[in-house]
């Protein structure tokens, strides 16, 4: 990779760009409640971050000053269209294993190693392939092109698919939130793709004049609009769980040949109530009813019953119920006053702001803000 050709356009345009991927993965890393979705941003945003550092060397020519370091930044494109992939996927409810990460991001270990013996040349000789282009950079140029670009392809239609699969499986609940988390994975996608035209032209400086300027809107659109720092960055996930999770659940009584019976579902429930009372388990936003099930030492099928059978409820209208009370009673304690009504919310369960917002209303007949005034209560926002 020769160094670029000096332009008019100044380099801190770029150290802007640095900063703010660093910062915004800093915001991100500082929330109370996080997901795998908010790690995966936050590290890719450093991932950017650190790419732009290296154009910047490159930009204003002070890769001499760092030969040790030439060579690493090969594989960068190759990153990006994983990651944005991988980050929709957590987005959207699944939760990728080490296996997938590895296999998306093999492409990237391969280039390493084919790099291995440029990575092992002293300093000077590493210059002069540089500046020369000759030996691996010249052998494996074209190759690397061909592969960035058929990666950006790849990645952007792949995410393009979950996002549809997404959509198909949400068709028509809580339009508001889905809205929301839709237009925040569709200017990713559209931001990696302009950047990948751009990526196809050949341009260096367009390619990372672009990044920056989506580093720029995808904090500013990812906080101000999409509120990845409000609550867990899949606004709408953790709630289409819920609904296919309730869904789901006459499906399982439909395939339950007989009932537990009252006197043992009277004893479950009652051991429910006890840890529910003791360890608030509800507080867990992650909380789901396998993982009740096994706590309380019972089949979930058997679990569900239960909760149906005494609350004439499903698992999350129970537990949202729970959190709904523990916000109430939060609330009305007077050292809590310093708290936002959405850091109690939280803290309370519950895991985006609709969700609190919904449920609340859906138990209480009233908004928090209504709930609030009518006991007197002056709180922020």
């Amino acid at each position: 990779m020769a160094a670029p050709d000096s332009y008019t356009v100044p380099s801190v345009f770029y150290v802007a760009g640095v900063i703010i991927a660093f910062f915004s993965s800093l915001l991100i890393l500082g929330k109370r409640r996080k997901t795998g979705a908010d790690y995966v941003l936050a590290v890719w945003f450093v991932i950017i971050g650190i790419h732009l550092i290296f154009f910047v060397l490159f930009f204003s020519e002070r890769y001499i000053q760092f030969p040790h370091v030439l060579g690493l930044e090969v594989p960068f494109p190759l990153i990006h269209g994983p990651m944005l992939y991988l980050y929709i996927l957590y987005l959207t409810g699944h939760r990728p294993g080490k296996k997938t990460w590895l296999f998306h991001l093999a492409p990237v270990l391969v280039i390493y190693l084919i790099f291995w013996k440029f990575f092992i040349l002293s300093p000077g000789e590493k210059l002069r392939v540089y500046q020369q282009g000759g030996g691996i950079c010249r052998s494996t140029g074209i190759y690397l092109k061909i592969l960035i670009i058929l990666s950006g392809v790849l990645y952007v239609t792949l995410s393009i698919v979950a996002v549809r699969k997404h959509k198909a499986v949400i068709s028509g609940l809580y339009p508001d939130r889905k809205k929301i988390t839709i237009d925040w994975i569709y200017h990713l996608i559209t931001g990696i793709a302009v950047i990948w035209v751009a990526v196809a032209i050949k341009n260096d400086f367009l390619i990372f004049s672009l990044v920056v300027v989506f580093i720029l809107s995808a904090a500013y659109f990812g906080i101000s609009r999409a509120g990845i720092l409000d609550g867990p960055a899949a606004v709408v996930l953790s709630d289409v769980k819920e609904v296919a999770v309730n869904a789901a659940l006459p499906e399982v009584s439909r395939y339950e040949k007989t009932f537990a019976g009252e006197e043992t579902v009277r004893e479950i429930y009652h051991q429910l109530s006890l840890i529910m009372n003791e360890e608030k388990l509800y507080k867990d936003p992650e909380l789901n009813l396998n993982a009740v099930a096994k706590r309380i030492g019972v089949h979930p099928n058997t679990l569900s019953q239960t909760i149906n059978f005494i609350e004439n409820k499903n698992f999350y209208d129970y537990i949202n119920r729970q959190r709904t009370e523990e916000f109430k009673r939060m609330v009305l304690l007077q050292e809590n006053g310093k708290f936002t009504i959405l850091s109690l919310a939280f803290e309370s369960g519950f895991n985006s702001k609709t969700s609190f917002n919904r449920n609340f209303k859906k138990y209480m007949n009233c908004s928090p803000r209504e709930f609030l005034k009518s006991q007197a209560i002056k709180i922020d926002e």
